[in-house]
């Protein structure tokens, strides 16, 4: 069996810019995390729960395929 391998990237920064340019502390707060934590996770060094993953999604009313996406290896 080969290794699996992949990655989550985001488009939450082009959300927030069309959401009336939200800010990173206005998301987190929505979410319930810290604005370290939206940071993180824009910046794809940190994958979020899928509780957060659907509270992200949630809060700019759109799927969650529209916020994340994963790009797996075909190991």
């Amino acid at each position: 069996m080969g290794k699996a391998g992949g990655s989550i990237s985001n488009d939450i920064r082009a959300l927030r810019f069309a959401a009336n340019e939200m800010t990173q502390q206005a998301l987190a707060d929505q979410v319930g995390v810290t604005r370290q934590t939206i940071i993180a996770i824009e910046a794809n060094k940190y994958s979020p729960s899928l509780e957060v993953a659907f509270r992200i999604a949630r809060v700019f009313g759109v799927p969650l395929e529209r916020v994340f996406r994963y790009e797996g290896s075909a190991d």
